[in-house]
């Protein structure tokens, strides 16, 4: 496990989330920044095979568990901690998925490429081209002027009133929880996903093909195991609760009450990073669940640093706990912020709207 030198850092401050960003830190203080999480960016083979065989081996023993209660007719009320726990193992293979599109989870780039395709199939996810979009989000989380990839759709409250009235019905439709993290999650993962961009390169559209391949052989297998409706069903249930799961996980670490956002003139990668991503602090079992993806600020600051040693550079100085923390309970408030007030930098809700919305309609006729 790497060693941190970090505690000898000086002077070394975090801009607070709620002080609108208007101090950026130095060009030193990045340095120092950057000095320590470099420590934490090499991967260890052994602990990646580790989490990898572990993973994968609770995976199918829990669908070894489901089948043997399939074919002696076990109660069905076994199958719910059964399917819960495959989804939170989807979502750890998720984590791993990602971790390879980065290209941290090991240090040869083919390694990554091997294992982050067999992951992503498991994920319903094709690994090239969704690393592809993935990476654009990294470039422009926080940046106003270039949203609509890789990220939840978000409108500022001037672009939400010159909709027409039937775009600002789908947006709210869209925006609305129960559509948000319960229809959209599954469309996202089992129909979206199955499709190329299209901008997509002639490389990234056959990696959406092979991956369609490889799961098409994978439900089939499955099927001939369980039968065709059991194993469908529960399959179902299994990456649904996981889609959902995932998307509510990449929702909070976004959007939260003084998430950065700036336009592009202003914006500044250290401070998109650091105060546009959250510090999400789960329960020990969910953290694992979740590989370590709650400390979605460092994930941010660095992309190399393996999700197994998140917690750890974390904890390498004080600095890095100064970011907006979320914990499970704070982390339901999230849900009711629906737009991005621009003249106030801060998301809003549905009601603070409607409190602000005469003045800036009469600000947009005015002008």
């Amino acid at each position: 496990m790497p060693t941190s030198k970090s505690q000898n850092l000086s002077n070394g401050s975090i801009p607070s989330s709620h002080s609108k960003h208007e101090d950026k830190p130095s060009t030193i203080e990045i340095s120092k920044w950057k000095k320590i999480v470099s420590e934490f960016e090499k991967p260890s083979v052994f602990k990646s095979m580790w989490q990898l065989v572990t993973t994968l081996g609770l995976y199918l023993l829990t669908w070894f568990m489901i089948y043997l209660n399939h074919s002696n007719s076990g109660p069905w009320y076994w199958y719910v901690p059964l399917i819960l726990v495959g989804a939170g193992l989807t979502v750890r293979i998720f984590i791993i998925f990602h971790d390879c599109g980065h290209q941290s989870f090991f240090k040869k780039k083919k390694y990554n490429q091997w294992v982050g395709f067999i992951t992503g199939t498991l994920a319903f996810t094709p690994f090239k081209h969704w690393t592809w979009e993935h990476n654009v989000h990294h470039a422009t989380v926080g940046d106003i002027d270039r949203r609509g990839i890789g990220d939840v759709w978000t409108l500022m409250v001037n672009e939400y009133l010159e909709l027409p009235k039937l775009k600002r019905l789908g947006y709210r439709i869209w925006r609305h929880p129960l559509f948000l993290f319960g229809f959209a999650p599954v469309y996202v993962f089992l129909i979206r996903e199955r499709f190329p961009s299209p901008n997509a390169t002639p490389a990234n559209r056959k990696a959406v093909i092979c991956t369609n391949v490889a799961l098409l052989f994978a439900m089939t297998l499955g099927c001939l195991l369980f039968g065709s409706f059991i194993f469908l069903l529960f399959q179902l249930f299994i990456i649904s609760i996981a889609a959902s799961a995932g998307v509510w996980l990449f929702y909070v670490q976004h959007q939260f009450e003084g998430v950065y956002w700036e336009r592009h003139e202003h914006w500044e990668y250290t401070s998109a990073a650091l105060d546009g991503s959250s510090f999400y602090q789960l329960p020990k079992i969910l953290q694992w669940f979740t590989g370590n993806i709650g400390f979605h600020h460092l994930h941010h600051l660095s992309t190399k640093i393996p999700n197994y040693y998140l917690e750890a550079c974390h904890n390498s100085h004080p600095a890095f706990s100064e970011v907006t923390k979320l914990t499970l309970f704070s982390s339901f408030k999230c849900m009711n912020f629906r737009l991005w007030d621009e003249s106030e930098k801060a998301l809003i809700t549905w009601k603070q709207f409607k409190a602000i919305r005469g003045d800036r309609e009469a600000a947009l006729s005015g002008a």
